[in-house]
């Protein structure tokens, strides 16, 4: 399973992850560039080579208007008012919708977006339509937003780890005054994510770094045994004692190999499965076609659903109907309604928190007489299952105009 291992031993901001997974692609200038036409008004982006306590990395700049944001300043200011300089969500996301960019990245960078708005709206106690955000500041957050959902998307993780949170302690100066650290913004946002202060004092986690860990982490604990490939540092602007950075570590968490008679056999986590939280949304048609139905299961599951499926119903006056069920993780709760509502006729959506019980899964690919052939194999809770990938052996059938029953046989599968 192809994983990304974030350690977040110094926090998390958005330039960091920005750098971090930046260093993890084979043509990180021709990205840059990439990002600089996205046409993000006033933004121009940049890296360059930094150093901290000896290590090597990558700083990611973002200035506006050839003014780099202040540090010391909060990245969101929060403000109710509609004057000049500020933007509400639906600005930043009129912005958004003109990018060159695939829909899920879009749909990636509002959610997060989303996830921030809801934080300050509830630290100051004003509805979400209300949150405005200063133009630097929204403008250097767009752009870190925004790379970094590109960069997950390049990158294609089928999983994403990272260590607990370090959040740092102390106080912290934003457009409201001094703040505690975590910033309440921050610790709102990091609810249920297991963080600690630490020994260092200053703001190592700032609202975009905690809102980026949020929407696309999937649990937070100890580097899994995985085979790593690549290793990028991200380096922060400030110096501390330790090496103030975020390291990504992208590879394989079970032996995936290619041109090999037999697979490498790395280590398994020796976990007997996984555990975690999903939330299931249903919603009842009667009114749908199938066609209809089967267009909107297509787009919950480019929106990042976890699993669509529908169940045949009886609804009142002795209609048939159909029951619409949408899997997907807590962070995508909010987008996921929006197109849920947006691709079906239902008047309602009913949710409900779930434990999912999961096997750990792993890919190996099989050098073979007839081609390769992915072996998927899945452990846990007392059982071991292996399945070889349809697609490669409907492939070899095709080429060697065979039947999917021959080709197993000749491959004594």
């Amino acid at each position: 399973m192809r994983t990304l291992y974030l350690d977040l031993g110094m926090g998390a901001a958005g330039d960091m992850l920005c750098s971090a997974l930046m260093e993890l692609l084979p043509d990180p200038d021709g990205f840059m560039t990439e990002l600089n036409g996205l046409g993000i008004p006033g933004v121009v982006m940049s890296r360059e080579p930094s150093v901290k306590c000896g290590i090597m990395g990558t700083h990611f700049t973002v200035k506006v208007n050839e003014v780099e944001e202040d540090e010391e300043l909060h990245n969101f200011h929060c403000t109710h008012s509609h004057g000049h300089g500020h933007h509400g969500l639906s600005e930043i996301r009129h912005m958004v919708d003109r990018f060159a960019v695939s829909e899920k990245v879009k749909s990636d960078v509002m959610s997060i977006y989303d996830l921030i708005a809801r934080a300050e709206s509830h630290v100051h106690g004003v509805p979400v339509e209300q949150i405005h955000f200063h133009e630097v500041g929204s403008m250097d957050a767009v752009a870190d937003i925004t790379a970094v959902c590109l960069l997950m998307e390049r990158l294609a993780p089928e999983e994403v780890i990272a260590s607990p949170v370090h959040v740092g302690y102390g106080t912290v100066r934003c457009a409201h005054g001094i703040l505690p650290v975590p910033a309440p913004a921050t610790a709102y946002l990091l609810r249920n994510v297991p963080v600690y202060g630490g020994r260092i004092e200053g703001e190592l986690c700032t609202p975009t770094g905690a809102a980026l860990l949020c929407h696309f982490v999937d649990r937070f604990g100890e580097m899994p045994v995985m085979q790593v490939q690549n290793i990028g540092y991200g380096m922060g602007k400030k110096d501390f004692p330790k090496a103030n950075c975020v390291r990504a570590m992208l590879g394989e968490r079970a032996g995936l190999t290619v041109g090999q008679d037999q697979p490498i056999r790395v280590e398994k986590n020796h976990e007997p499965g996984r555990t975690d939280r999903v939330v299931e949304l249903n919603c009842n048609v009667d009114d749908m076609t199938g066609e209809e139905i089967g267009f909107a299961m297509e787009e919950f599951m480019a929106a990042g659903a976890l699993d669509v499926f529908t169940t045949s119903i009886g609804m009142k006056k002795s209609r048939p109907g159909t029951m619409i069920t949408v899997l997907c993780r807590e962070n995508d709760r909010d987008p996921m309604v929006r197109q849920i509502f947006k691709h079906t006729t239902t008047l309602g959506i009913r949710e409900n928190i779930c434990h999912r019980y999961t096997l750990e899964r792993s890919v190996h690919t099989l050098d073979t007489e007839m081609g390769q052939i992915r072996r998927k194999e899945s452990t846990g809770y007392g059982v071991t299952r292996a399945k070889y990938e349809y697609e490669d052996l409907a492939r070899i059938a095709r080429e060697q105009g065979m039947s999917l029953r021959e080709i197993k046989k000749k491959l004594g599968l």
